[in-house]
């Protein structure tokens, strides 16, 4: 029997589910809340039971970083890996490494001051998608149409002062169906796939009302999602697609942490149990 450890900062469903199929698996299942767990630099692997292997589920993306590194100092395995979590929490880095990577993606433009970021705006052209370099759930994510709307997103920004406010992440709009396809890939394999169907607005998140609808994984999806996968280090990874009405299929993002209670519900595949499964195997290797 193993031990599988899952890592929190808020217990959801996805958590609770995988808690629920490694007990029915006949593994032990550790629930730890970062929050409230603490490492120093004189910490050894034998001073926790962090189990055989630990999945990393915060829904902070630092704390969830910075945990992760913590483990990874005391040589415990953890999926995803650190450099992993690190490139897929920042959009920009993302971004670069699915182009390095010949994977179609929306052309994105990247300023480093306010100013800079209207100029170049301006020079492109309205409209453009301004999202956050960091951030999850469509936080902070909008079309922006005329000069007044940037206007007010530099004024807010500056104001706000966050490091990551001085990063401008302007992405160009692209023309498709009011939906995108969310396909979770563990260890590079596509397992399954659905269709996020806009509920009025701009935005797909299930986290903001989207409906969850099965998509078919083609070839097409199949290759893609792999693809990206691979670029970013493999784990387990939710890859999100647009259907663009002249390139076809451009990725635009890929998720760590991944939520998947809106696709379990209307697939066949036990997405928790593979998850499982494969943190397993991979400490077996």
């Amino acid at each position: 029997m193993s031990k599988i450890c899952i890592v929190f900062d808020r217990l959801r469903t996805e958590e609770k589910m995988l808690q629920k199929e490694a007990s029915e698996l006949g593994h032990d299942a550790i629930m730890i809340d970062a929050k409230i767990t603490q490492v120093n630099t004189d910490s050894k692997k034998d001073d926790y039971d962090f189990g055989d292997i630990v999945l990393e589920r915060c829904v902070s993306y630092f704390r969830g970083l910075h945990f992760t590194a913590s483990l990874e100092f005391m040589d415990i395995p953890v999926l995803n890996k650190f450099e992993v979590a690190h490139i897929c929490g920042n959009k920009m880095f993302m971004t670069l490494l699915l182009k390095k990577n010949n994977i179609p993606t929306p052309k994105t433009y990247f300023s480093f001051s306010s100013e800079s970021a209207a100029e170049n705006l301006e020079k492109v052209g309205y409209p453009l998608v301004i999202k956050p370099v960091i951030g999850s759930w469509g936080r902070g994510v909008m079309p922006i149409k005329d000069k007044d709307a940037m206007d007010a997103i530099c004024e807010i920004r500056n104001i706000t002062d966050s490091p990551h406010d001085r990063i401008y992440y302007l992405q160009e709009l692209i023309k498709r169906p009011p939906r995108d396809i969310r396909v979770i890939t563990i260890g590079d394999d596509p397992i399954a796939a659905m269709y996020r169907k806009s509920s009025g607005g701009f935005k797909t998140n299930i986290a903001l009302g989207a409906d969850p609808e099965l998509c078919e994984i083609t070839k097409e999806i199949e290759d893609m999602a792999a693809k990206a996968s691979k670029a970013m280090g493999g784990g387990i990874l939710g890859i999100d697609m647009m259907e663009d009405d002249k390139r076809g299929l451009v990725v635009h993002e890929v998720n760590n942490t991944v939520e998947f209670k809106g696709l379990a519900r209307v697939t066949q595949r036990n997405i928790p149990k593979e998850m499982v499964e494969f943190a397993l195997n991979h400490i077996r290797k």
